[in-house]
């Protein structure tokens, strides 16, 4: 599709939040994929960000190409979230290494593996739950302290359409992120009264490198087609864009939502 190819080669000018320069943001999964397109697009706002990821090359390649385009580097450290201790360390080192607390949280790091009901073991589901839903609730743990001493934050977790569309072959991922508007409601109130907003970014079907090599066939393309309401492939940078505003002041008095960004498939 040529508007497919455009959008995502020349992607539009975009909105500039002067009230994210110089705050300090941290980023889960951010080497890859939603997450580099979350990273890139807080550096480019003059954000402070750090992020972790278990995958070194791209992550390091993700800060040289950042710092390259005359933003500053982010932090940023190679990190299994199955570790909570590990992911909980790397935080506070990260807030150490920034000189601050952070006035930004995005939980974005999951995997979406494919697997069949026969296939689950206790060992398998606990091993999904443990990178696509339980680092989001330590993370916050790790964050809210230095929210509360900012006088406020913004926690974004990043959800998904795929379950809500009632799609195939991966049950514990759509059990793990089926729970993130729980997670991000039952917390609302709590954050709430200082100032933290906590809010759910749910993507559709992202044409991510990853998914464009394992899972995007002559029948997806044929999905897409048909359950879409715009007729343009979604782009990281899409999602990013939606993070950047429920993390800016512009969002000041948005909590406890889910935010779709799924050119109208659910």
């Amino acid at each position: 599709m040529t508007a497919t190819a455009s959008r995502a080669d020349a992607p539009p000018a975009f909105t500039t939040y002067p009230s994210l320069r110089g705050k300090a943001v941290f980023v889960t999964g951010g080497g890859s994929g939603i997450g580099a397109a979350i990273v890139a697009a807080f550096a480019e706002q003059g954000a402070r960000v750090a992020f972790i990821d278990i995958a070194q090359e791209a992550s390091a390649a993700l800060a040289e190409k950042i710092a390259e385009a005359g933003h500053a580097a982010p932090w940023w450290r190679a990190c299994d979230v199955r570790d909570i201790a590990a992911l909980q360390a790397a935080i506070a080192d990260a807030a150490g290494a920034l000189g601050g607390d952070f006035h930004v949280l995005v939980n974005n790091v999951a995997s979406d593996d494919r697997h069949t009901l026969e296939s689950v073991t206790p060992a398998y589901y606990d091993e999904r739950i443990a990178i696509n839903e339980r680092p989001a609730l330590f993370a916050i743990q790790s964050v809210v302290p230095g929210m509360k001493r900012l006088g406020g934050g913004s926690i974004v977790n990043l959800g998904s359409t795929g379950w809500q569309g009632k799609g195939e072959g991966y049950v514990c991922y759509a059990i793990a992120k089926s729970s993130v508007n729980g997670l991000t409601r039952g917390l609302a109130k709590t954050l709430g009264r200082d100032r933290i907003r906590i809010n759910t970014v749910s993507p559709g079907w992202v044409m991510t490198e990853r998914q464009i090599r394992l899972w995007l066939d002559a029948e997806g393309e044929k999905a897409l087609e048909r359950n879409q309401c715009l007729p343009d492939r979604l782009q990281p940078h899409d999602i990013a864009r939606m993070v950047l505003f429920l993390a800016s002041d512009d969002a000041a008095m948005c909590t406890a939502q889910e935010f779709t960004v799924d050119a109208g498939w659910t």
